[in-house]
């Protein structure tokens, strides 16, 4: 903790050496990290900010947690050799999470080029340090020659580095770490489709119409070792997104993400900073820090191919944000059989208010699929949430939310049997 106190002192202090630095700076072609960010999906070409020079911004987010959960299940006495029961859940009450945070910084480096880089300062997974991703985004040619292509630049984004990759749009409205600003609920997704890789993309945006085609090495955790063991992974996206009338916007896209091997699938998995249901149906004997508490890994094999359909609808205060996802892979390394699980959710929020700065909604999403190929039946995973929440300003947000989310048709010997979790959850978040 000293030296990272010392390394962020003397990152401060270079920042704040330099003329072109400001912490408010509008940087191009890029989302706010604050209310402005609200249902914003990739940017579009339509910028209207004139680069003048090398633009620094510094920005961050925090997000606390008061838990009021409890959960239950009815699954057999199942012994861990010790005599203890392996399917008893610990006991969970009233209290404060540990507060996450993020910090950002942005570079514009020159017209049409800009730089990102997001670190954890602590999450659920890991307390520490670590950076969650870094990538460059070029929507301009001004570097090679003034107006270079322009024509083609006007409809064209190219993203690279090791970032969060954008396969769907549910990933733009979830919470990460401490930035929750952007999600009107507190939990994301039950199968939460969440990674960050070494990837290229490339956008092509049109009088509303998107598409984009990307390529990652298919890693969460980078390095030369088992070469061979991990093929690319590719994934796409298309869809329009268009405001017909002042008061009516639509938006519908579909994503597909496939890969042929993997020693590990990260999709559902790569979502290192936790979920915000901490230890809920966790077990007594249970190992570990158990960060993925309330949501479900399919633990697909060495490949998958996945599709989401994702429509939008934003009419005056009303908006409907929906979600469908079919994710099919092998129970093991090597195998041929494969099985599927579905997903499906429904977020309605109302805004209204002044700027809307204040909402309520509701969510209801369900997950289903087998455990193993073996399996008969299948296993269904219900979520329901009610949630307001308050933008004090647009910097600032504190929300309310009921959650019930119900375990079915899982196995007399699984502590799942059975299984529900309920209860209030209260956050509140800073981003700026």
């Amino acid at each position: 903790m000293k030296t990272f106190k010392k390394l962020l002192t003397i990152i401060l202090a270079g920042l704040i050496s330099l003329p072109v630095w400001g912490q408010q700076s509008d940087l191009q072609y890029y989302r706010y990290p604050d209310q402005r960010g609200v249902n914003v999906f990739e940017v579009n070409k339509l910028d209207t900010i004139e680069f003048d020079q090398l633009k620094v911004r510094l920005g961050g987010a925090f997000a606390i947690q008061f838990q009021s959960l409890s959960h239950s299940n009815k699954s057999t006495f199942l012994d861990d050799g010790e005599g203890n029961n392996r399917n008893e859940l610990l006991e969970i009450g009233q209290n404060f999470n540990l507060p996450t945070a993020n910090l950002d910084i942005d570079v514009q480096l020159a017209k049409g080029v800009r730089m990102h880089l997001s670190t954890y300062l602590s999450s659920r997974k890991h307390n520490n340090v670590w950076v969650k991703d870094g990538y460059f985004q070029i929507d301009q040619l001004d570097f090679i020659k003034d107006g270079f292509a322009q024509g083609l630049m006007d409809m064209v984004t190219i993203k690279a580095g090791h970032m969060e990759i954008n396969y769907g749009d549910a990933h733009f409205r979830r919470s990460d770490n401490g930035r929750t600003i952007h999600n009107p609920f507190v939990g994301n997704y039950i199968l939460d489709a969440f990674t960050t890789e070494i990837a290229g993309e490339f956008y092509l945006q049109k009088n509303g119409f998107i598409s984009m085609l990307g390529v990652s090495n298919g890693k969460l955790n980078q390095g030369v070792t088992s070469p061979g063991s991990t093929t690319a992974a590719f994934y796409g996206k298309i869809g329009f997104d268009q405001q017909l009338r002042e008061d009516l916007r639509i938006r519908l896209t579909g994503s597909v993400y496939y890969q042929d091997k993997a020693s590990r699938i990260y999709l559902y998995s790569g979502d290192r900073a936790g979920s915000r249901y901490y230890t809920v149906m966790q077990s007594v004997t249970d190992q570990g820090d158990n960060f993925t508490s309330g949501r479900w890994n399919p633990n697909y094999g060495d490949k998958i191919t996945a599709v989401m359909v994702n429509p939008f609808v934003k009419w005056n205060g009303w908006e409907l944000f929906g979600t469908f996802e079919k994710s099919t892979g092998a129970d093991y390394k090597g195998s041929d059989e494969n099985r599927s699980w579905n997903q499906f959710a429904a977020d309605l929020i109302y805004r209204f208010g002044p700027n809307e700065n204040v909402y309520a909604g509701a969510r209801y999403n369900t997950a289903s699929g087998k455990l193993s190929n073996s399996d008969i039946n299948k296993v269904t995973i219900n979520r329901t949430q009610v949630g307001f929440g308050w933008f004090m300003t647009r910097n600032i947000l504190t929300k309310i939310e009921y959650v019930n989310q119900t375990y079915n048709d899982f196995a007399a010997d699984s502590k799942y049997q059975n299984g529900r979790f309920n209860g209030i959850m209260v956050e509140a978040t800073i981003s700026f």
